[in-house]
C-alpha cells in the first residue's frame, strides 16, 4: 500500500516491460477489488502474473521468458563458425603479407582526436536539441529542400541528366511537403524531446552503441579477408553467400542496439527510477534479454533484410551488362521496395520484441495492430524526427572535419606516412567528416529507436506516462491534440 498525506494513492496500471524494466514496487500496482469502499486502503498485486496470453489490440504483455525463434539464432552462429573456418583458411592462403612501407601515426592521431571531438559533440547535441526541438524540426525541413535542389543542380551541371531532373523533382515535392506539414511540427518536436530526454537519462546506451560500431569494423575487416581468400581460390560461386553473411551480421548488431534501447526506454515510460543512470540496471538487463532471449527474434528480422540487400548488391552488377539495363532497373526497384517495407516493418515489431519479449512475428503483427486499432497509421507514417537527426550528424561531421583541417594545418607533415604531403588540408577535413559523421550517427541512431518507442508507448500507455513524467506528458498531449485530434480521441 502506497499513502500519502494519509490518503491512499490511486495508481494508474502499468504494462510491465520484458527488459526487466519494471521494479517490483511498480509492477504491484493493480487493483484487487474495484468495489472496495473509497475508505478503505487500496490493495494491490503483483501485476507481472499475468503473462502471455493472446493480443487484445490495445496493450502488449509481458511474455514468459523463452528463446524466441531459436533456429535463426543457431543458423546465426553456424554462420558465424563457418565464417571462422574460411578466415582461417583466407589467412593460410594468401601469402606472408609485407610491409608496405605507409607510417599510419599521423592518421591514428588525426582519427583519435577528431573521434573524441565528436563523441564529446555528440553528447552535447543531446542537450541542444531539447531545448531547440521546435526550430530543428522547422530547419530540418528546409536542409532537406536545401539537399535536394544540389543535388538536382550537380547532376544537371555534370551531365547526369536523370540524376539532375529526379532531384529537381525531389527538390519541388520536398517544398510541397514542408508546407504541407507545418502543423505536425509540434508533434515531432513534443515526440524528439521526450526521447532525447529518456536517452539522456540513459547515456550508457552510447557506450553500447559504440561497442556495436567497433564489433561492425572488426565483422568488415573479418569478411574482406575471408572473401578475398576464397575468391581468390574458387572465384565469385559463392559471392551471394558471402554477401548475405556480410548483411546479416550488420544487420544483426543493428537491431540488437535497436531492440536494447526499446528495453531501456520503455522502463524508463514505467519506472523511471529503474532507468534514469548512466549504467542503470534497466539497460544492463535489456542488453541481456537482447542477446539471449530475443536474439532469435533478431536474427530473424535481420536475415529478412539482409537477403534483399544481397539481392541488390548482386543486381548492381548486372548493370555492367547493357543488354538487360531495362530489366534491371524494374529488378531494383522491386528489391528497393521489399527492402523498404521489411525495414519499416522491423523498426515497430524490434520495439515491441524489446519491451514485452514477443517473437518477431508476434511482435510485427501485434504493434500493426496497435496502430490500426488507434488510428495512427498516419502517425507513424511521419519521419520529420529522423530529418532532424541526419541534418545533426551532418553538422557535427562538418564541424569535426574542421578538427581535421586545423590539425593538418598545424602540422604540414601529419600524413606524410602515407603519401600526402600536399593538400593535407584536404585529407585531414575529409577523415574528420567521415569520423564525426559515423559516430554522431551511431549516437542518432539510439535516438531514432528511442523515438520510435516513445509512440509506441504513447499509444499503449499516457497514463502511465502523465503519472511519471507530468511536464513532458502535458507538452506531448496538447501537440498532438493540435496536430492528430481525430487520433488522439481515441485515446
Amino acid at each position: 500500500m502506497y499513502y500519502q498525506d494519509q490518503q491512499p494513492i490511486s495508481v494508474v496500471q502499468g504494462t510491465p516491460v520484458q527488459a526487466t524494466a519494471v521494479p517490483s514496487s511498480f509492477q504491484k500496482q493493480e487493483y484487487s477489488n474495484q468495489q472496495q469502499s473509497q475508505s478503505e486502503p487500496i490493495l494491490l498485486q503483483n501485476h507481472v502474473t499475468e503473462t502471455g496470453g493472446d493480443y487484445n489490440g490495445l496493450k502488449g504483455t509481458q511474455q514468459p521468458m523463452a528463446y524466441n525463434d531459436l533456429f535463426f539464432a543457431l543458423l546465426f552462429y553456424v554462420h558465424l563458425a563457418v565464417m571462422a573456418v574460411v578466415l582461417l583458411f583466407a589467412i593460410g592462403s594468401v601469402n606472408g603479407g609485407e610491409n608496405n612501407g605507409y607510417d599510419y601515426t599521423g592518421v591514428i592521431y588525426a582519427t583519435v582526436v577528431c573521434a573524441v571531438f565528436a563523441v564529446g559533440m555528440s553528447t552535447l547535441a543531446l542537450g541542444f536539441m531539447m531545448r531547440n526541438a521546435t526550430e530543428l524540426v522547422k530547419l530540418s525541413l528546409f536542409f532537406s529542400i536545401l539537399c535536394n535542389f544540389v543535388v538536382g543542380i550537380l547532376g544537371v551541371m555534370s551531365g547526369q541528366i536523370l540524376m539532375g531532373a529526379v532531384g529537381l523533382l525531389c527538390f519541388a515535392i520536398s517544398i510541397c511537403y514542408a508546407f504541407a506539414v507545418q502543423s505536425r511540427i509540434p508533434f515531432a518536436a513534443a515526440n524528439l524531446n521526450t526521447a532525447l530526454t529518456a536517452v539522456k537519462a540513459n547515456l550508457g546506451l552510447a557506450v553500447y552503441a559504440y561497442v556495436m560500431l567497433a564489433l561492425a569494423l572488426v565483422w568488415s575487416v573479418w569478411w574482406n579477408v575471408a572473401t578475398g581468400g576464397l575468391m581468390y581460390s574458387y572465384g565469385s560461386g559463392v559471392l551471394f553467400l558471402f554477401l548475405l553473411s556480410f548483411y546479416w551480421t550488420h544487420q544483426v548488431l543493428q537491431n540488437t542496439l535497436h531492440v536494447t534501447t526499446a528495453g531501456t526506454i520503455g522502463t524508463w515510460w514505467f519506472a523511471p527510477n529503474e532507468a534514469s543512470s548512466y549504467c542503470s540496471s534497466a539497460l544492463t538487463d535489456s542488453f541481456a534479454r537482447a542477446t539471449t532471449y530475443s536474439f532469435g527474434s533478431i536474427c530473424f528480422g535481420s536475415l529478412l533484410v539482409a537477403t534483399v540487400q544481397a539481392l541488390r548488391t548482386l543486381q548492381n552488377i548486372l548493370r555492367d551488362k547493357e543488354d538487360f539495363n531495362f530489366l534491371v532497373c524494374i529488378i531494383s526497384c522491386i528489391l528497393a521496395l521489399i527492402q523498404g517495407i521489411i525495414e519499416y516493418l522491423n523498426q515497430w515489431a524490434y520495439v515491441y520484441v524489446g519491451l514485452y519479449g514477443y517473437s518477431y512475428l508476434e511482435a510485427g503483427k501485434n504493434v500493426m495492430t496497435l496502430f490500426r486499432n488507434k488510428g495512427w497509421s498516419t502517425i507513424i507514417t511521419d519521419d520529420l524526427a529522423s530529418n532532424v537527426l541526419f541534418m545533426v550528424s551532418v553538422g557535427i561531421g562538418l564541424l569535426t572535419g574542421l578538427v581535421g583541417l586545423i590539425l593538418a594545418s598545424i602540422d604540414k607533415n601529419i600524413f606524410a606516412g602515407i603519401g600526402y604531403e600536399e593538400n593535407v588540408g584536404s585529407v585531414g577535413f575529409i577523415i574528420g567528416l567521415l569520423v564525426g559523421f559515423l559516430l554522431c550517427s551511431v549516437h542518432m541512431s539510439i535516438v531514432a529507436s528511442a523515438v520510435n518507442t516513445v509512440i509506441v508507448c504513447y499509444a499503449e500507455a499516457p497514463a502511465e506516462f502523465e503519472q511519471n513524467h507530468p511536464v513532458l506528458s502535458a507538452h506531448m498531449r496538447s501537440a498532438w491534440i493540435e496536430a492528430y485530434p481525430m487520433e488522439c480521441a481515441n485515446f
